[in-house]
């Protein structure tokens, strides 16, 4: 049987203009000489489309683009992706052929964790047909049907189909691929079935999901593998022969079909179309290196968020420092330098370092600066300032001053031209709160939201190795915001490689402050680092939407109150230490 995953890049909301991509992919299917053709999850309405399920005009016009579908589906099978609407709302696939709808599974498994919110939507399903296609019995099944055993998995091969299609709008965070490859193996070994796994391409909000479709026969061994992060059609004749051969000796240690789950029988192509026909030599994509396969996610997530809102130019402040320099290379891949505009906004305290470093950064990526000084709007704000402050030192308040002016200026810039302001903060600094609300944290999109300052070093340096544009001073200067005289981030934050370590056992692994000081960290560190993040909540409730590579994120995933009196208990500091944890 021969087979086509389409992994595309639909667009939420976008009903008409997916519906297009799909028939047009079935055009190409077809000449391809597939007999089924199969779509992510979704695709006609875009995934994740959260509450605009809740729109009957919205569900309307996706079952109206799954019929112009269906008409398209005349030389091969389609499964795709929509919203069904009865009783209740379902997360649907569709099986059309012969310009009809032949039949529709329903989703079983609905997630409501991490970035899933199913349950707020859809109702389960009850029911897996099993699918006559080109003589060959086949099951459907959508993304988290197949992530534990038993269920639709199970009982649609207890009841004979030898492959089972799954759909899939399954997000990237780092390595998921081989996770997702390891479990697909293990299904289609327990229950002898080959499995064919598309999924769907493309940056969305804060998910960007990678593409990777597969298939592997019923003993795991992959038979075609798509590329990651590119549009592109995975085609693989599929062995169900071999599939039959081997479920008739020794017999099918399936157990019994699940009773819950009927298995109706539905003919919708019994004989094969092709009686003969050349194979074709599967393509099998070798997965990305692991700095190279986070630095294609940013791009397409910074590309995609740009272009699928309309945007055509960017704007970054450029400081002198690795994130601004990361951010900005980041954009001009994505976007091309003619699309990315750079400004730089030096204050009293900025050395000429950073200056020399922001000109050759911008002179390395094609870039004209823009540079505004901000020196004569922040001795505005202390004159005007100055009667309410007197008699009070300089601190945070004036620092931040800076940072505000710097993000008014950029603002400025997005409203008179239209450009979209990327932010340049990452994840241990969101994290800890050192970011300034309504300065450096002002814009539309954080293309290093969720990428570790040690993270940010190791792109950097990946991307050098391939075209040399972020100068080495600034990988090895001390990193500094250069808001006051002879700053560091240091004086602020514990090192940087001590850092990110604990706050990926507190953030993505909640683990407690007890539980991390017993993995050898100092107490005091700890306490200092947990007390940061549990303070600066609110900071994060207000940042720009960004690139989600980890398995938490701070927004869709890590989901706190912000009016929250609950602490965890601080280990006390062993007694060589002395004294309590130092204050953030």
């Amino acid at each position: 049987m021969r087979i086509v995953l389409a992994q595309i890049n639909p667009i939420v909301g976008d009903i008409e203009g997916n519906a297009r991509r799909v028939c047009e992919r079935i055009g190409q299917a077809a000449a391809l000489g597939a007999d089924l053709v199969a779509f992510p999850e979704l695709v006609l309405t875009g995934y994740p489309p959260e509450d605009l399920v809740l729109r009957a005009d919205f569900v309307a016009a996706n079952r109206q683009a799954l019929e112009e579908v269906a008409r398209a589906a005349r030389e091969v099978a389609v499964v795709v992706g929509f919203v069904d609407a009865a009783d209740h709302l379902y997360n649907a696939a569709a099986l059309c052929w012969d310009g009809q709808v032949a039949g529709i599974y329903h989703k079983h498994r609905l997630p409501n964790y991490g970035v899933f919110d199913e349950r707020r939507y859809f109702h389960p399903g009850r029911a897996c047909p099993v699918f006559t296609v080109a003589g060959q019995p086949m099951a459907l099944t959508i993304c988290e049907d197949i992530w534990a055993p038993g269920g639709p998995c199970q009982a649609g091969a207890a009841a004979g189909a030898l492959l089972l299609v799954n759909i899939n709008g399954s997000p990237y965070d780092r390595g998921k691929w081989r996770l997702r490859e390891e479990m697909v193996a293990t299904r289609a070994r327990d229950y002898e079935v080959a499995i064919a796994y598309v999924n769907q391409v493309g940056g969305q909000d804060e998910l960007v999901f990678d593409g990777m479709s597969f298939v592997v026969d019923h003993r795991g061994t992959v038979l075609a593998r798509g590329p990651q992060f590119q549009e592109a059609l995975v085609v693989c004749d599929v062995p169900l022969d071999e599939v039959r051969r081997a479920r008739r000796l020794p017999p099918t240690p399936l157990g019994e079909e699940e009773p819950h789950i009927p298995t109706p029988h539905v003919p919708v192509s019994t004989a094969p179309r092709y009686p003969s026909r050349p194979p074709v030599e599967p393509a099998v994509a070798a997965p990305l290196a692991p700095l190279e396969e986070v630095y294609q996610a940013l791009l397409l997530g910074t590309r995609d968020y740009v272009r699928k809102n309309r945007f055509r130019d960017v704007v970054v402040g450029l400081s002198g420092g690795v994130d601004s320099a990361l951010v900005a290379t980041i954009a001009t891949d994505a976007l091309g330098p003619e699309h990315v505009h750079v400004a730089f906004m030096p204050s009293p305290y900025t050395s000429e370092q950073s200056h020399r470093l922001a000109r050759q950064v911008a002179a390395n990526l094609g870039l004209r600066p823009v540079e505004l000084r901000i020196d004569e709007v922040f001795a505005a704000f202390r004159r005007t300032l100055g009667e309410v402050f007197a008699g009070r030192p300089e601190d945070v308040t004036e620092e931040n001053i800076q940072a505000r002016i710097r993000g008014t200026l950029l603002m400025a810039l997005s409203n008179k031209f239209g450009w979209l302001v990327l932010t340049t903060g990452n994840k241990s600094e969101l994290a800890a709160g050192y970011a300034t609300l309504y300065g450096d944290m002002a814009g539309g999109f954080a293309v290093i939201k969720d990428v570790p300052k040690t993270l940010v070093y190791a792109l950097a340096r990946w991307r050098n190795a391939r075209g040399a544009v972020i100068p080495e001073e600034v990988l090895t200067r001390a990193p500094s915001a250069e808001l006051r005289p002879h700053q560091t981030d240091q004086d602020t934050l514990p090192p940087y490689e001590l850092l990110d370590q604990i706050l990926e056992l507190y953030v993505e692994q909640d683990l407690s402050p007890a539980e991390i000081a017993a993995r050898g960290f100092d107490p005091a560190v700890v306490a200092r680092v947990v007390t940061m993040v549990d303070r600066n909540e609110y900071k994060r409730r207000q940042a720009p939407p960004g690139v989600r590579i980890t398995t938490k994120a701070f927004g869709r995933d890590r989901r706190l109150p912000i009016t929250n009196w609950y602490r965890p208990p601080i280990p006390a500091p062993a007694a060589s230490e002395g004294g309590p944890p130092s204050a953030p």
